[in-house]
């Protein structure tokens, strides 16, 4: 009797689920809970994590302090994570290519997480998904709580909320996840506010403080005038601000690199907030402290040293990444603002970073190319030239290194076809935009009409296919999903990621 009672008793457990372990108030789920733990009656936010990944590391406060806020509020909504490196089922089911990958289970329906990562943002878009897209402001009082709770909020001023114009301001609203939005039709608020009815005003912690909607509400114009005016006149570069500096609608960047420690930081930043008012919403102005060890890439990205310091780049990123740089290390509010007037007037040419050329870069079979020498080569209508575009920390690009070397070596009397190659982290050219890596392309001679290698990476078909005048392709390569090329990811710092961390 007493092995049946202690049977039923093991049943019991594995019927109920196994416990669900919790790091302070966020829940930690494995392959045996997250069924049970998701269900149809929950709200659950769940990160999805790699115990390696830096920018995992860095939300891991942030995450745990929006745990701490909802529970003190008497939410229901969860937060819980998943060690996707151990738990590869959960992990693929899911679609992870990249940590943190964060989604929302709503009742049990997971959506892409898009807000920001800090504790105040995380908290804001949780609310903004289970509850109404704008908080119901009763009177001035509940005005000024809400003007207070975010950094930014949007407030909408309707005596009517039933008006079409309040209408439209809830459709917005429920189209921003990352900022709340507040409605009232209180009289007495309006006064306070000194709004008149039908208006929308942004409140802010920074700059002047508020900004008040002018001109024709439609959605696209008042969604519009939120993002240009929900950041700072000069956003400092960081895992906090990366997802709004990417994601908003100015697509201009104007980056100061600069260590926030030196003496003359202040005086620096001083300029270079001057500069910024002048093209608010038009070009946004960013801050990088090249103090910073997570940002050590993004210099070494624009080839920039310690005696390079304090510095200015432009860039561009509706398409093709395109950089621009001053003709004068002077950094004042003047020639600052010439800098940036001069590129809206299409008077300044892209920046494009080269290496200087090797003494040795003609010595061996493979020729080492730079962009300062890549037109003299590559570009020589009386060769066809195989260009291997690559970056230095590609393991794709190393296991291709041998037989790149072997294909060297084939065509190394071959007066007509040279192999080449360039390390496209740290040299430019204006021929060719390169997103992944390795990239292969050939450069035919006569009239240098560029074509893409897309065939087997083996030695025999790429000499097939250079043999061939570059027709014969083969078999185009089919990648899987754990043969993807590595891919350049052309952010703020141009900062080369694999698919192992975003």
């Amino acid at each position: 009797m007493k092995l049946i009672v202690l049977f039923l008793a093991a049943l019991a457990s594995f019927a109920l689920g196994a416990e669900v372990k919790k790091e302070n108030e966020v829940y930690v789920l494995t392959q045996d809970v997250f069924d049970s733990f998701i269900g149809p009656d929950e709200n659950v936010l769940v990160e999805f994590y790699a115990p390696w990944c830096g920018h995992c590391k860095a939300l891991a406060p942030e995450y745990a302090a929006a745990a701490d806020i909802l529970k003190e509020e008497g939410s229901d909504i969860k937060l819980a994570m998943v060690d996707a490196t151990a738990e590869t089922e959960l992990a693929e089911k899911y679609g992870v290519r990249g940590y943190p990958t964060i989604k929302f289970f709503k009742k049990g329906n997971p959506v892409e997480y898009s807000g920001g990562r800090t504790k105040a943002e995380i908290v804001a878009w949780l609310k903004k998904k289970t509850g109404p897209p704008a908080k119901t402001l009763e009177n001035a009082q509940a005005v000024e709580d809400f003007k207070e709770s975010a950094d930014v909020v949007v407030v909408g001023f309707f005596k009517d909320v039933e008006s079409d114009a309040a209408k439209l301001f809830i459709e917005v609203a429920d189209s921003m996840d990352s900022i709340p939005f507040g409605i009232t039709s209180d009289d007495a608020s309006l006064e306070k506010f000194e709004a008149a009815d039908g208006s929308v005003i942004l409140f802010k912690k920074f700059d002047e403080g508020k900004n008040v909607f002018e001109g024709e509400l439609t959605a696209a114009s008042l969604t519009s005038f939120i993002g240009r005016n929900s950041l700072p006149l000069v956003v400092e570069f960081g895992d906090e601000m990366a997802p709004k500096i990417f994601g908003g609608e100015i697509k201009v960047h104007n980056l100061l690199f600069v260590k926030k420690a030196a003496d003359n930081y202040q005086t620096i930043y001083d300029q270079f907030l001057a500069a910024a008012a002048t093209f608010k919403g038009e070009v946004l102005f960013v801050l990088i402290d090249a103090g910073v060890d997570a940002n050590a890439r993004i210099l070494e990205y624009f080839l920039l040293g310690e005696e390079d310091l304090p510095a200015v780049r432009l860039i561009t990123l509706d398409g093709d990444m395109k950089k621009y740089k001053p003709t004068t290390t002077e950094l004042t509010t003047e020639t600052l603002t010439q800098f940036v007037k001069d590129f809206q007037a299409g008077t300044l040419k892209p920046h494009l970073n080269s290496q200087e050329i090797p003494e040795d870069w003609d010595a061996n079979p493979v020729k080492v190319l730079v962009g300062q020498n890549f037109a003299d080569v590559a570009l020589d209508a009386s060769k066809d030239v195989l260009v291997e575009f690559y970056a230095p920390w590609c393991g794709h690009c190393k296991q291709l290194a041998p037989i790149y070397e072997e294909l060297g070596e084939h065509f190394k009397d071959n007066a007509d076809i040279v192999i080449a190659k360039m390390d496209s982290t740290a040299n430019e050219v204006a021929e060719v935009s390169i997103r992944s890596f390795p990239t292969i392309k050939l450069f035919k001679k006569g009239d240098n009409e560029i074509v893409d290698y897309a065939g087997d990476r083996k030695l025999e078909a790429m000499i097939s296919f250079l043999e061939s005048g570059g027709k014969d392709m083969g078999d185009a390569e089919e990648l899987d999903d754990e043969e993807d090329d590595e891919v350049l990811e052309q952010d703020e710092g141009g900062d080369g990621q694999s698919r192992d961390e975003l």
